[in-house]
């Protein structure tokens, strides 16, 4: 097995290596001044089985292409076996026609990935399950609920606790986690006006003086968040808290999130933190990195990654 990292979440590949006992390969990337990307691999992977890790996160067409140029350099060292491990899957919320004339975005970077070279993904939390039909390669999404519902065990040990979910889509995801918890569940009915504009209708479910959990996969602007914390609040909730998988958390989202009603936004390490996120106090960090090393453990020995979630 060989790991090979890209510069999108260094942090987070160091710390999937140390789990598996395995150095990282040693990779060049360089930059040319008009910022075109060359990559050189710097050890031998003939015939080896090599797994990139690279989150396709900010700045995303930069660390897009370098996945792809790690990948063919990878395919033309002839490497035996090449997974591409994206911890966040950039491009995920572009997976419809949500208007005449737009594009399908992840599935164009799905063909991109597989015609880099890629024989395999393996990825956290996909937007929507359905992208996994766009790749003609296995693809292995892992879910981060095994994390949140041990995190929200330790710290949450009273019978109000309420999982929310902040919009109708979410509420499959939600409702997982509240039967791993066996909590109650409770929905956000919001209406979006525009993209990256959200505003909540009503709460359905009584949430008086519940401890209340909102759960989703990708937290941006976070006004979708916040807007809920807010309604929950004005429906009587005691608390509430939040815990996303994937923290893109653009522009002033970690400064609208210390100033909302939200006690705590737990996100993982699929993105890594920005300056910002790491100063903001309510603002807590789970890592992922376990779950990504025994999951690529198995794809190497062949073995069941499914069972992990059962």
């Amino acid at each position: 097995m060989k790991l090979v990292a890209g510069n999108s979440n260094r942090a987070l590949a160091e710390a999937i290596a140390a789990a598996l006992n395995t150095p990282l390969t040693k990779v060049t990337v360089h930059r040319f001044q008009d910022l075109e990307i060359f990559v050189e691999i710097k050890e031998n992977v003939r015939g080896e089985d090599v797994f990139v890790i690279q989150s396709t996160s900010y700045p995303a067409n930069d660390n897009l292409m370098e996945l792809l140029i790690c990948q063919d350099a990878l395919k033309r060292a002839s490497a035996r076996r090449i997974t591409a491990v994206l911890p966040y899957f950039g491009y995920g919320r572009q997976d419809r026609k949500s208007a005449p004339r737009t594009p399908i975005s992840a599935k164009l970077v799905a063909d991109l990935i597989t015609v880099a070279g890629a024989n395999r993904l393996l990825t956290l939390d996909l937007h929507a399950g359905q992208i996994q039909g766009f790749f003609d390669i296995p693809v292995d999404n892992l879910f981060a609920a095994p994390v949140i519902v041990d995190d929200v065990k330790r710290k949450f040990e009273d019978d109000r606790l309420m999982i929310v979910s902040p919009d109708v889509g979410g509420v499959v995801r939600a409702r997982g986690i509240a039967k791993r918890l066996g909590a109650d569940l409770s929905i956000v009915d919001k209406r979006r006006e525009q993209a990256g504009v959200s505003e909540v209708m009503h709460i359905i479910g009584d949430v008086d003086g519940r401890r209340c959990i909102l759960v989703d996969d990708i937290v941006d602007s976070a006004g979708t968040l916040c807007n809920a914390a807010d309604a929950l609040k004005e429906a009587g909730a005691a608390s509430v808290h939040a815990y996303v998988t994937h923290a893109v958390l653009s522009g002033g989202a970690a400064a609208r999130v210390a100033s909302s009603a939200l006690e705590s936004l737990v996100v993982t390490d699929s993105i890594q933190a920005t300056e910002a996120v790491r100063v903001t106090k309510n603002i807590q960090v789970l890592s992922i990195a376990q779950l990504m090393a025994e999951s690529i453990r198995r794809i190497s020995t062949e073995t069941s990654v499914s069972s992990l979630f059962d």
